[in-house]
């Protein structure tokens, strides 16, 4: 059974493609139409997943759409309805969008897939998992586990906010219980997003990155988590939540929250995006991350009451938390978890396809025996290469010998020179995982500062991850969950840690920022933890073999991995992107495949 999977008209639109269970082609719109969380239908992402396949649309059986676009619209009627006159303004912007084209998804479908392939498009049944539904088969079904309960999170599918349940291979997906809108962890945590001045939707790691940076000793910090309790979100024993709807805005609004009442609140003003961020920025960041992971925790013990399983699958946006991801595993509630590497909205792609397969198909699910494999997009060919750097008259050297491109990778490597890495597929998910990847020494103290304003033209804040290899992971960094997909975080091990100064607390952000934490200060965050991704032979053996390499040669075993793009634009693609983006940032070195081009 060949079903293709959707996700779209919200952001991060992406396509999919299920063959008998399986997960074979999957790809993000904005990575071929270069618009960062691109919204609209992902054509493009469809044409690819076809045409790698050799599968023309009259071979699918089903086309999988990752929401219930008819009960969204249901929920933003009562919600207006609820409200009035409140968010007229907000019911006038949406409705004209609703009538004409959301409320018409189906047959949006049907058009555009017959201007792809034919009217045979018209003929191919289309189904409409629920979005949560979605989120929660996309992680199962990619687990190890053949039974697990699963805990789905994000801002709100159609009234979903949260969801838990028992999935099993035989049984399928059941679900247990569910939070409805307007209360949802994750809008409260993007309203937190909004009033530091990142953007909603794709800042929320941002103001994760910058809690560590808090003050703990301060009495700011607890007395922000007091007030956050106290005057926005009630917390049950349960881990079930309810807002106080007269500080947020985002049921009928145009903004998250209402800003007056916020710094009222909490005693400063919204941050505007291109203000400098100071320590209570910090301290207000730490203090939401603080009160999500608390209810995370509560969620995770009420699901273990009600299941009595062992282990746990989690989907949705803020499954990518990776901070809140490791303060679970270590709470030890569950004996693993697994976390689907594209947990958002484009990783609903895959869950609407998996969740019509195993519904339509007589499938029994037993867990997958190898890791799930995140390389799903679009690779180059050689002349596809050759092509780029013929057109941009560009010098390069060709390596017939893999081994010997290691050498030489690695040894510009070790002379501190930034390598952007364009090798096989392109990883699916928000994440580069040694494919798609700019890579640099760790070691380096002056190499945070230089990738994040010279390369990536980001905050300087923001930290980076390292890659490991699976063997030598409890060389560099404490025991924790070992994570291939950078959902996990591990502190640096102590014996590598150096001591930070008496008046650290005392010191602004980019002063902390400058201190070495460790012998790999790149990597290592202000409070030592480090968002590992740890490289298996078996998933990546190019990449792995890579490490191998940088580590014989320097004795260090670990590289800075970070997503091969600039502030604001997709992972690159093609060569053509690799291209534009090495030349257009400090990168020191490209290699396209075995084909290297030095500055």
């Amino acid at each position: 059974m060949k079903v293709l999977g959707i996700s779209a008209y919200y952001h991060d639109s992406a396509a999919a493609l299920i063959v008998d269970g399986e997960v074979m082609y999957a790809a993000q719109e904005e990575r071929f139409s270069r618009i960062k969380n691109h919204a609209s239908f992902p054509e493009q992402a469809i044409i690819y997943c076809l045409s790698e396949s050799g599968y023309a649309l009259d071979d699918l059986d089903y086309i999988a759409f990752y929401d219930k676009p008819f009960l969204k619209f249901e929920r933003l009627l009562e919600t207006y309805y609820a409200f009035a006159p409140k968010g007229f303004r907000s019911f006038a912007k949406a409705m004209p969008i609703w009538l004409k084209e959301k409320l018409f998804t189906k047959q949006i479908i049907r058009k555009s897939l017959k201007k792809i392939g034919g009217a045979h498009a018209l003929k191919i049944p289309i189904v409409f998992p629920e979005h949560h539904l979605s989120h929660a088969a996309s992680a199962f079904y990619t687990s190890p586990f053949a039974k697990s309960a699963f805990l789905t999170v994000d801002g709100v599918g159609e009234w979903t906010t949260t969801s838990y349940g028992l999935a099993s291979g035989d049984k399928g997906i059941e679900v247990l219980g569910e939070l409805h809108f307007p209360d949802s962890l994750g809008l409260l945590y993007s309203s937190f997003t909004y009033f530091l001045g990142f953007k909603v939707n794709s800042g929320e790691y941002k103001m994760m990155g910058l809690a560590p940076y808090s003050n703990l000793q301060s009495k700011k910090v607890q007395g922000f988590i007091d007030i956050i309790k106290e005057k926005l979100v009630d917390i049950k024993g349960d881990g079930s939540i309810k807002l106080n709807k007269a500080y947020f805005e985002y049921p009928v609004g145009l903004r998250m929250v209402n800003p007056k009442k916020w710094e009222a609140l909490f005693g400063f003003k919204k941050r505007d995006t291109n203000e400098p961020m100071t320590q209570i920025h910090a301290d207000l960041a730490f203090a939401a991350q603080k009160v999500l992971e608390e209810i995370i925790v509560k969620l995770a013990h009420h699901i273990k009451k009600e299941t009595q399983a062992e282990y746990l699958c989690l989907a949705g946006g803020v499954a990518l938390n990776c901070v809140a991801n490791s303060v679970l595993f270590n709470e030890a509630i569950f004996k693993d978890i697994y976390v689907q590497p594209a947990a958002g909205d484009a990783g609903g792609a895959i869950g609407a396809a998996l969740a019509a397969a195993y519904l339509k198909q007589d499938l029994n699910f037993t867990g997958l025996k190898k890791p799930f494999n995140p390389y799903l997009g679009p690779c180059a060919s050689h002349q596809e290469i050759e092509r780029v750097l013929r057109r941009h008259k560009c010098p390069y050297r060709y390596f017939e010998s893999t081994e010997e491109l290691m050498g030489t990778v690695a040894g510009h490597l070790a002379e501190k020179k930034v390598v952007g890495w364009f090798r096989g597929r392109t990883e699916f998910g928000p994440r580069a995982l040694g494919n798609r990847s700019i890579l640099a020494d760790p070691s380096d103290p002056e190499m945070q500062s230089k990738l994040n304003l010279k390369i990536k033209f980001r905050e300087s804040f923001r930290p980076f991850a390292p890659a490991v290899c699976e063997e030598d992971h409890d060389i560099y960094f404490e025991p924790g969950k070992q994570s291939a997909y950078m959902l996990f975080t591990n502190p640096v091990k102590a014996s590598l840690r150096k001591s930070l100064p008496k008046n650290f607390n005392e010191l602004t952000l980019e002063e902390k920022r400058k201190i070495p934490k460790s012998d790999l200060p790149a990597i290592t965050h202000v409070d030592y933890s480090a968002r590992v991704q740890v490289a298996k032979k078996e998933v990546n053996p190019t990449f792995w073999g890579l490490l191998q390499t940088f580590k014989k040669l320097t004795g260090t075993g670990v590289l800075i991995n970070t997503s091969f793009n600039v502030k604001d634009e997709p992972i690159v693609n093609t060569p053509e992107d690799a291209y534009h983006c090495f030349m257009n940032s400090g990168m020191d070195v490209l290699v396209l495949e075995n084909y290297v081009i030095v500055k």
